[in-house]
């Protein structure tokens, strides 16, 4: 006969391991990173989101915002405690409509820890309620936060929304957003999608905008000012509203001038891309000092600066462009940048052959002479530029150069089907350079990995084909400069952030 002698710490701990359900010991931390390599600290492991109702209320003359972020999502794996990105003053937070601890860490890390774990595959709702001055916050030694005389902007790329929302950061995780602000009466807000109601009380009026189709957290925008808005419908019928600051002084005209023909242009490129993918369009130019312009999802934001030599068009095509490259179809990770950009830049070459003003081929033959081998230019390796260079003026020539060579290796027909058809095949979702490698062989029945690794991925200037890119080869040493350069050039820093 054995006696088994327990100790009576030992049976403390075996009872203890006992009480607590298995299923509990098993939950942990959702990860602070998504995992992109570039960013290891933008978005969040372990849940992923369908929607954010922001109700805010905003005063213009002290860059006060309070709000509450009611956040719906669903857990991928069975945590314990998960992240949000955010940088304001938190008072309180809810989880399925229970109070939770939270506290931070980090840069921007919202870390929020439930009463109880939470299981794989459970609905989420967190409801985040804060305040505070986002002009005065600051991530990795910048705010992407812009004041101006009479508001405030959020609107800047790889990141703005941890500066006015939690969020989970990263474009891997879209979600529809309804975005309602209570503001001075006479102020006006700008937001993504479409307006769906104003309403004025005891001096405040609320504005709601709604974007009903999924949307990356980057691409989300807020703007409050005292605006102009204009409205019109594109000839498909999409509503247009654009805006512009009322205080933009000899930019005005300029400004006006070329974002009102954001209808015009968004009806062009349809043809090229495939129909417009989403139910509202415009843009906004409001009164700030930033030079850049950005993509925001149906409503870009440009600087006035994108407007000081006069109108240029050019950087409307570049922005509306990125609604179907970057915003339908987003990068799976910020080293997939090409997508967006190297396309961006190549629909203002494809402008500047509908304008007359220098074909596409005109413009890389252009490009390529332009940068002798030893030009650094060419170390800039587009396919995967590193973060230090993802918005280096390479990633877009150099980017749409690879895409005229592509063009000519494949042929017209094959590569406009893969223009129009790309956004149709990766819509509302996220995709690499590898799969748009892969998607250009499968239309083309070509093999492209020398041509991918020649144009995107080596850091040296490429030997002019012997064959396909035609005028490359026999290009003067100097090409005559196409006329469209000078306003191309001009949207080189549309996103010098």
């Amino acid at each position: 006969m054995h006696r088994r002698i327990i100790v009576p710490g030992a049976l403390g701990a075996a009872s203890l391991m006992l009480a607590i359900p298995a299923s509990a010991a098993a939950h942990s931390p959702g990860a602070p990173g998504i995992g992109d390599p570039y960013y290891p600290a933008y978005g969040n492991g372990g849940y992923d989101v369908s929607h954010y109702d922001l109700r805010l209320k905003y005063q213009p003359a002290t860059d006060r915002l309070e709000g509450t972020a009611t956040i719906l999502a669903r857990t991928t794996e069975d945590l314990s405690r998960f992240n949000l990105d955010f940088l304001l003053d938190v008072g309180e937070v809810r989880v399925n409509g229970a109070k939770a601890s939270f506290t931070t860490s980090g840069e921007q890390e919202l870390e929020i820890t439930p009463k109880k774990p939470l299981d794989k595959g459970s609905p989420l709702t967190v409801v985040v309620r804060y305040s505070g001055v986002p002009s005065s916050k600051q991530a990795f030694g910048f705010t992407s936060w812009h004041r101006t005389p009479d508001g405030g902007i959020a609107a800047n790329e790889p990141e703005a929304a941890a500066w006015w929302f939690p969020s989970n950061d990263h474009p891997l995780d879209k979600a529809t957003y309804d975005v309602s602000v209570q503001v001075p009466d006479g102020t006006q807000v700008i937001s993504n999608g479409t307006l769906q109601s104003t309403s004025s009380r005891l001096g405040w009026t609320r504005w709601n905008w709604r974007s009903d189709q999924p949307q990356a957290t980057y691409l989300a925008t807020l703007a409050v000012g005292r605006f102009d808005l204009t409205t019109g419908t594109t000839e498909g019928g999409i509503p247009v509203v654009n805006a512009y600051s009322r205080d933009l002084g000899a930019n005005d005209g300029a400004a006006r001038a070329s974002v009102e023909r954001t209808g015009e242009v968004a009806d062009w490129l349809s043809e090229y891309f495939g129909p417009y993918p989403f139910n509202a369009l415009g843009g906004y130019v409001p009164n700030t000092t930033t030079g850049y312009a950005l993509e925001t999802q149906t409503r870009p934001f440009y600087s006035p600066r994108q407007f000081a030599n006069g109108s240029n068009v050019s950087v409307v095509v570049h922005e509306l462009a990125h609604q179907w490259y970057g915003d339908l179809v987003s990068v799976r990770g910020w080293k997939d940048i090409w997508i967006n950009e190297g396309f961006a830049r190549y629909a203002q070459w494809l402008w500047s052959e509908h304008e007359g003003e220098g074909t596409a081929q005109e413009l890389a033959d252009y490009t390529y002479a332009s940068h002798p081998a030893d030009d650094a230019f060419w170390t800039v390796k587009p396919g995967d530029p590193g973060p230090e260079n993802q918005f280096d003026g390479a990633v877009y020539d150099r980017g749409a150069l690879a895409v005229q060579v592509l063009r000519n290796e494949i042929g017209d027909d094959a590569f406009f089907t893969v223009l129009k058809g790309w956004p149709a095949k990766y819509a509302h979702g996220n995709a690499s350079v590898a799969d748009f490698q892969r998607y250009a062989e499968e239309v083309s029945g070509k093999p492209l990995a020398a041509l991918f690794d020649t144009w995107l991925f080596q850091p040296s200037k490429p030997d002019a084909p012997a064959e396909g890119a035609r005028s490359l080869s026999k290009a003067p040493a100097v090409p005559v400069q196409p006329r469209s350069w000078r306003k191309i050039a001009a949207t080189n820093d549309v996103h010098a952030h």
